[in-house]
């Protein structure tokens, strides 16, 4: 890392330091645009353990009621759905798959339209749950600014893509997760230590051991997006001595942080009905049953994650496609035949994995509503979860992509000398 570093600060760099520079200041006029309230709407009252996720996703911005109320939230719905129909549940989808380029950039914009109709529906939705009794004309109004909103941070995230560095999208839900941590630590400082509702040597021994906790739980992540499984791969025309030999490298946890996303949001959808319908039967079932915190909610949480984990695993690494570009290649796995046999040898190998791939998601997500259940704490305050899972993905995979940047222009221009 410290070499990467010092590899940037080189003079011939100096084009991809500006990249570095355009991609923060586009960060920070997102993180200044969360700041501006639609007019005439109320700060919300935001309960953690319903939207809080959402809420954080936004940079706070939801609880403001800004202009990016909804962030970039739409767009992530509408790529995972689209994703899914690619998986030969609608022919046309899996054609544009196959497409190449073209159909990429066909996906794209189909994505976009979803996710812009989408802002639009769920900022409707939003307006008549948190406005109040207002006219059709306001909800239009501020469903409109708020699709507008997330509009403008899809070209953002355009911007990033195409003249800084890493992917647009994600660097603005991470960015947004950020911009909230200060005021967590913050928080806790005045819980903890100012308040006095602890001795003063015991409130900075509490504080101490919650950040070392804290950045505790952010190694064992990262170890966990690193981990990996390498299944050995021998071709018949290559020798298998010295550094010859080649693996099939397959991540613990393959699905990321897809699984949680999808739990909560099974478990969201039924609370941003209750706040719509205003019905206090309905609303009483849905705290009581559906709540993380209640003991049902909390085991339909772990087991929609573990149900998610093992669907999107085996739809991202597909074990027939895996065992058949294997044979066609020449490739085997020692002691295992090709086809068939190859095929059950990688799915009960993926099974195995996801085990613990989805039992890791489920400590990093409980973590935070263990913690608002046992601390005095207020609920904005966590340690762990679905955020921490983001930041920490987002920021190897750019780190990773400005690492291969920098061998990239070594490489040339080592390449270059020698010629």
């Amino acid at each position: 890392m410290f070499q990467a570093l010092k590899q940037l600060s080189a003079p011939t760099n100096k084009d991809l330091r500006a990249r570095i520079y355009f991609t923060l200041g586009v960060l920070a006029l997102f993180i200044i645009g969360t700041y501006v309230q639609i007019p005439g709407t109320p700060n919300l009252d935001i309960d953690s353990t319903v939207l809080g996720t959402l809420n954080s996703f936004t940079g706070g911005a939801m609880q403001k009621f800004s202009i990016f109320s909804l962030g970039v939230t739409p767009y992530i719905t509408a790529s995972i759905i689209v994703q899914l129909l690619q998986m030969d549940i609608i022919p046309y989808f899996s054609e544009l798959k196959d497409e190449g380029p073209t159909g990429r950039q066909k996906i794209n914009k189909i994505t976009r339209y979803m996710g812009i109709i989408f802002a639009f529906i769920e900022g409707f939705i939003f307006a008549i749950a948190f406005l109040g009794k207002k006219s059709t004309m306001d909800y239009m109004y501020v469903a409109t600014v708020i699709t507008a909103g997330t509009a403008f941070l899809l070209w953002l995230g355009d911007q990033i893509t195409q003249k800084g560095i890493g992917n647009g999208v994600s660097l603005i839900i991470m960015a947004g997760i950020i911009a909230t941590l200060p005021s967590t630590f913050v928080t806790v400082f005045e819980e903890l230590v100012l308040s006095g509702s602890y001795a003063n040597w015991l409130g900075i021994l509490m504080f101490v051991l919650f950040v070392i906790v804290y950045f505790a739980v952010v190694i064992g992540v990262i170890f966990m997006e690193e981990a990996e499984r390498r299944i050995q791969i021998q071709y018949a025309n290559k020798s298998t001595f010295g550094n010859n030999q080649s693996y099939m490298p397959i991540k613990i946890n393959t699905a990321g942080v897809i699984p949680v996303i999808f739990a909560s949001s099974l478990l969201t959808i039924p609370a941003v009905i209750a706040q719509f319908v205003k019905n206090e039967g309905f609303i009483n079932f849905v705290n009581e049953y559906l709540n993380y915190t209640k003991p049902v909610g909390f085991a339909l949480f772990v087991v929609f994650i573990y149900f998610f984990a093992y669907f999107y695993t085996f739809i991202q690494l597909r074990p027939e496609e895996l065992a058949k570009n294997l044979k066609e290649n020449g490739g085997f796995i020692p002691g295992v035949r090709p086809g068939k046999d190859t095929e059950d040898y990688i799915s009960k190998t993926l099974s195995r994995l996801t085990v613990f791939g989805a039992l890791f998601l489920v400590v990093i997500a409980s973590l935070p509503i263990l913690f608002s259940t046992l601390t005095d704490l207020p609920p904005e305050v966590s340690i762990g979860g679905t955020s921490l899972l983001i930041v920490v993905g987002v920021a190897l995979e750019t780190y990773r992509q400005l690492e291969g940047s920098l061998v990239t222009r070594n490489y040339k221009k080592g390449y270059t000398g020698r010629r």
